[in-house]
């Protein structure tokens, strides 16, 4: 292994969860007999779910309540994306360690748990940590001060995973989701 620490997102990243998301959005958005476009509510979900609701929903103030609650029913299911179990597997049988930061609450960990996977993790970072979203490297900073970690590489889907990891001073990798992480990643 190349990198000591690997610090993980979740969604887009070992989560395959932005269709589920999206069609828990495009249930809402029905909910409210509002129009939907399910590439558009992808794209925007792939942005921020605050933006997504800005740009779909913004005169309901009950959305984002009942998308959360759509959601979590999918999310029941999760689905992951390929390689995960491999490649966290891999990097604890090396001797390295996994960190997830993840702007999702405590559900991060019983998604996890229930997948078997939430023992290849050091530390799972989640918003009730109180941390600032990405791209604020908040989260990161507190993690490569409270292990000492010198080391470390930040995987995520998009530019704000990035751009943290950057800010913490960390390399980056970005995954799109098509390859098997255990080819990109090792």
């Amino acid at each position: 292994m190349n990198y000591h620490d690997y610090i993980w997102d979740l969604g887009g990243t070992l989560l395959d969860n932005y269709n589920m998301s999206t069609q828990a959005f495009v249930q809402t958005l029905a909910f409210f007999n509002l129009p939907s476009d399910h590439d558009a509510v992808y794209q925007k979900l792939k942005e921020s779910t605050a933006i997504a609701v800005a740009s779909f929903a913004p005169e309901q103030p009950q959305f984002l309540q009942k998308y959360q609650q759509n959601e979590a029913a999918k999310l029941a299911h999760p689905i992951w994306c390929l390689g995960t179990k491999e490649i966290l597997t891999k990097i604890v049988a090396s001797g390295s360690r996994n960190f997830l930061v993840s702007h999702r609450d405590q559900q991060v960990n019983q998604l996890l748990s229930r997948a078997g996977l939430l023992s290849y993790f050091t530390e799972v970072v989640t918003a009730s940590n109180g941390f600032a979203r990405k791209p604020s490297p908040e989260s990161l900073l507190y993690l490569k001060e409270k292990y000492d970690i010198s080391s470390g590489l930040v995987i995520g889907d998009r530019d704000l995973d990035k751009q943290a990891g950057q800010a913490a001073g960390f390399d980056t990798l970005l995954v799109d989701g098509r390859k098997n992480l255990l080819e990109i990643v090792t």
